[in-house]
């Protein structure tokens, strides 16, 4: 398996691909997926644009991982905003970094993979912190919840609902940057460039 840093570009060439990885990991019907692939397009022009990608030998991509710079007007930002106390928003929100999506295919998932995603994707993101949001589940059981903790993520807002969803969340933080670690820097993808070191979310 290997892991790469994805440009906006490079994203956007790979779309089907990582509509797909979503669609297997989430489990969610087809018009969903359709929906989730416009905004996808949309937040790759967003500042602070971060992406990675695992890939199998063959190319064929494992799982993937992309964040931005929170800012008031974003759908998702402008949702945490509201359900937070003064201090909170500028503990949490004054320089954030919003890992917006980070998923594996079922089939590569309980190798790491995710946890290598995510720690390049922090490793290269801008900001003071970092937030995602993640359904709310039992955190021994749930692989999701046992790789956030195991990266230090705090909680931020438990039991929340994002309007247009049912599902209770969990809005996760922690500080940047992410302490040093052994792991070695995703590899260029081929005919891209190397973003700057600075999210299963809602749009």
């Amino acid at each position: 398996m290997r892991l790469v840093r994805w440009t906006p570009d490079d994203l956007v060439r790979r779309l089907d691909d990582v509509v797909a990885v979503y669609g297997e990991a989430m489990n969610y019907r087809a018009e969903l997926l359709e929906a989730r692939r416009g905004y996808i397009a949309t937040h790759v022009r967003r500042p602070g644009f971060r992406a990675v990608a695992s890939l199998t030998r063959e190319g064929h991509l494992a799982g993937f991982g992309y964040g931005y710079q929170g800012s008031i007007g974003q759908w998702w930002h402008d949702q945490v905003h509201r359900a937070l106390d003064p201090a909170a928003r500028q503990r949490w929100l004054t320089d954030c970094f919003e890992v917006v999506e980070l998923h594996v295919r079922p089939a590569a998932q309980g190798h790491g993979v995710g946890a290598r995603q995510l720690r390049a994707l922090l490793t290269m993101a801008p900001g003071g912190t970092t937030l995602l949001s993640t359904p709310e589940a039992d955190e021994q059981r749930s692989r999701a919840w046992r790789l956030y903790r195991r990266f230090g993520f705090v909680d931020v807002l438990r039991n929340f609902r994002f309007p247009g969803d049912e599902r209770p969340f969990g809005v996760l933080g922690r500080d940047l940057p992410l302490p040093a670690a052994g792991s070695p820097a995703p590899a260029d993808a081929p005919g891209s460039a190397a973003g700057r070191s600075r999210p299963d979310a809602t749009p």
